[in-house]
């Protein structure tokens, strides 16, 4: 009779179109949101000051992009056998030392812009960085809504110098410096997606803000076709460490990415990710997941995912810039061609410089 009575109440839930999460009781915060631990309610005024005071009222833009890098650059500071924290917030309290490594070079703009806000909230460094780069991305239409999980230890030391990768990188060395922190090939290049949102100040100084795509707005597949695109000429002065040839003016190719789209350990992965928005969100948020907990265990944390805003929907269709046609796509995969793709129409595409805010 009990087994009878179990089997409706489950059959009632079925008919209902309920699921065990939609019956999990949550957590109203003091400001009238909703979330699923308590110990995410002190978020959502992270959130709204962030939302406002860092990212300009929610747009997709410098910071976002900038903050997304920080995510990266703290968390690779991992070496089974040199050290680190991972993701821990080594790069805000020890940031003299890690903003001098090389790899860094004008992080320090970003970490300053969200000093005052570590120092506002009760939250470590390492939290508040990956917490700042999930609803930075949520500003960008097309983008997956990215996992937060809260409860990163302050960081005791400094990352050593040498583990974050660099785009004059070999492919080799590349893949070796991921592997090392269990990244797959394929789980490289889709973590570079993030690349689709991205300029550089950098590379070449005299074109600052130069984006990687044509859409660094959208959070679209646009990276896994330009890339693939012939190279060109340089988009400012050209002689620049761990910068390629692009194939328009005023968008910069780094050399890591040009040699990842035509290597065979991975040319097929990017190739993948030039069509279909749905698998590049899934497998950008997967990979995102698995980066932000980089020497920290996931069990000891807190998921505080719903407090991130839902992204817009992307923005366009993935397409050839105007005045490209198939016949300068630069085919890397051997087992399978490249989607075929029309280009826009009106004159041939020039990429401005993503604004400063």
């Amino acid at each position: 009779m009990a087994f009878k009575t179990l089997s409706a109440f489950v059959f009632v839930i079925a008919a209902a179109g309920l699921s065990s999460a939609s019956l999990t009781k949550r957590v109203t915060c003091s400001t009238g949101h909703t979330t699923a631990n308590a110990a995410c309610c002190q978020l959502f005024p992270i959130l709204e000051d962030i939302q406002a005071n860092l990212f300009d009222g929610g747009e997709c833009g410098e910071e976002v992009h900038e903050s997304l890098r920080l995510t990266f650059h703290d968390a690779i500071g991992f070496s089974p056998s040199k050290g680190g924290g991972g993701a821990d917030g080594s790069i805000f309290y020890f940031d003299s030392d890690e903003t001098a490594f090389p790899a860094n070079n004008g992080i320090d703009d970003i970490v300053d812009a969200q000093t005052p806000f570590i120092n506002k909230y009760n939250l470590t460094a390492g939290d508040f960085i990956q917490f700042a780069g999930a609803v930075g991305v949520s500003n960008c239409p097309g983008a997956p809504r990215l996992e937060f999980l809260l409860g990163r230890p302050k960081a005791t030391k400094a990352s050593p110098p040498g583990l974050i990768p660099e785009p004059q990188d070999s492919i080799t060395s590349i893949l070796a410096r991921f592997a090392e922190v269990n990244f797959s090939p394929a789980e490289v290049v889709a973590l570079l997606a993030s690349h689709t949102i991205a300029a550089a100040d950098h590379v070449d100084p005299s074109i600052p803000g130069s984006p990687f795509d044509s859409t660094p707005g959208v959070f679209d597949t646009q990276l896994f076709i330009e890339t693939q695109l012939r190279g060109t000429a340089f988009p400012g002065t050209g002689g620049n460490q761990g910068e390629a040839e692009s194939p328009m003016p005023g968008e910069l190719r780094l050399l890591s990415d040009a040699l990842l789209a035509r290597d065979s350990r991975t040319a097929c992965t990017w190739q993948s990710f030039a069509v279909g928005q749905a698998n590049l969100q899934a497998k950008f948020r997967a990979a995102m997941s698995k980066m932000a907990i980089i020497g920290q265990k996931r069990a000891n944390m807190i998921d505080c995912s719903d407090v991130i805003p839902v992204p817009k929907p992307v923005v366009g269709k993935p397409h050839l810039p105007a005045g490209k046609t198939m016949n300068d796509i630069e085919q890397a995969c051997a087992t399978s061609p490249f989607p075929s793709l029309t280009a826009d129409s009106g004159p041939a595409t020039s990429v401005p410089p993503v604004p400063p805010s």
